[in-house]
């Protein structure tokens, strides 16, 4: 009979997704997260298989955890470009560095984390479009909108503050 698990797998995504954000790729080995987390190596292998499983593993369900916050910012953003503000703000304001999207897109090389992304980017483009009058012409200033925050944020952590998308939005609409 097997054992019950103490830490479950989210926890252990969550570890794995911190300390990725914290210290790169390398600082998500078998041995730091069982550091981290007191689960033992052998644990880790028996649950994932593979280092590369495990990362891949908490890659997707960060994913997961962002399309989830983006939903939640969506119902409570209302429907105008002052409600698109609002849902990138909401975002930006909430998402800790485990789940930050500059994170999760750093392995899209691989086709299931690439596919998350395009899911993602596409749930926060139809909020957008919502937001901003919807039809081919909201599709469009969505895309614009989305592209301008995504390059915003990173490029946030190198200095300057560059333009403000509140701008940007009146420009638009």
């Amino acid at each position: 009979m097997p054992r019950k698990k103490l830490i479950s797998d989210l926890e252990v995504f969550a570890t794995v997704r911190s300390r990725m954000a914290a210290s790169g790729d390398k600082a998500a080995s078998f041995a730091a997260v069982s550091r981290a987390t007191g689960l033992a190596g052998a644990t880790l292998v028996q649950r994932f298989g593979s280092q590369e499983r495990m990362v891949q593993a908490a890659l997707l369900a960060g994913w997961e955890a962002l399309e989830a916050r983006t939903s939640e910012a969506a119902a409570a953003a209302e429907i105008s470009p002052k409600g698109a503000m609002a849902l990138l703000k909401s975002l930006a304001l909430k998402l800790p560095e485990a789940v930050d999207p500059r994170l999760l897109d750093a392995h899209l090389r691989d086709p299931a984390l690439r596919a998350r992304a395009a899911a993602w980017r596409g749930q926060m483009e139809q909020a957008l479009a919502l937001r901003l009058g919807g039809g081919a012409k909201g599709q469009e200033l969505a895309s614009i909108v989305f592209s301008a925050w995504q390059g915003q944020l990173g490029w946030q952590h190198a200095g300057g503050k560059g333009f403000r998308l509140k701008d940007l939005l009146k420009r638009l609409t």
